[in-house]
Formats: structure tokens, sequence, C-alpha cells
């Protein structure tokens, strides 16, 4: 999906905002939701959404592996093996995803979203 600056966009499912809001101790005063179906336009596309630790993980320990392996001793590698194992599926699925932005929508009724991940969005 290609999000910029002045497209129009469509909240596509409810978001809940943030915790609630409390008064005296113990009393809920209120919480903020936007309903899937509400529209807007995209104000800033910020950047890309920051990795996971274990996304970032992943590359750092296959190189290690790739580059010192041949010399570490059997168990170490053993282990580092299990972890690059366990942190592929996860790798893998960051990759498949593709670059995602986070946006600064304007909604029509006056709302401002920041940091918008662009799987809640439809381009309209």
């Amino acid at each position: 999906m290609s999000l910029k600056e002045g497209r129009r966009v469509r909240l596509a499912e409810d978001l809940a905002i943030g915790e609630a809001v409390t008064g005296e101790p113990g009393t809920v005063v209120g919480f903020l939701s936007l309903a899937a179906g509400i529209e807007g336009t995209v104000e800033r596309v910020d950047g890309e959404v920051p990795q996971s630790e274990e996304v970032r993980e992943y590359p750092r320990l296959k190189a290690l592996l790739d580059d010192y392996g041949h010399t570490m001793p059997e168990a170490s590698r053993t282990r580092l093996e299990g972890r690059i194992a366990e942190l592929e599926p996860l790798w893998t699925a960051h990759q498949n995803q593709g670059t995602r932005l986070t946006v600064r929508v304007r909604w029509d009724n006056g709302l401002v979203l920041d940091q918008a991940h662009q799987d809640v969005l439809t381009p309209l």
C-alpha cells in the first residue's frame, strides 16, 4: 500500500487508544476508541515501523555463526544454531511483510492519530 501526504484513508478496524483515564483513585472517567470506517487524511509519513528485538537479533547471530562458527566449541555452536532456528520464523515473517510505515492521520472529526501503523488503514 502506498501512503503519501494528502492521501485519504479509512480506519480498517476498531482502535482502542491508550489506557482508561482515571479521576479519583479507582474511578474510571473515560476511554477513547475510534470506530472502524472513519475517514481522514494522511498529514505526514513518519517512516518505517521499528523492528522487534528478535528480528534485529537474527541477522546478528547468523553473521556470528557464519563468520566464527567453525572456531566455536561444539556446545556453544549448537546453542547458537538453536537460537537462530527459534528466530528464523520471525525473521522470515518480517521479510515477507516488506516495509511497514507509520503515519500521522487527521480524521474528519478533528482527532489526530500519530504514529499509526499502515496495517490499520485502508487507502480510498
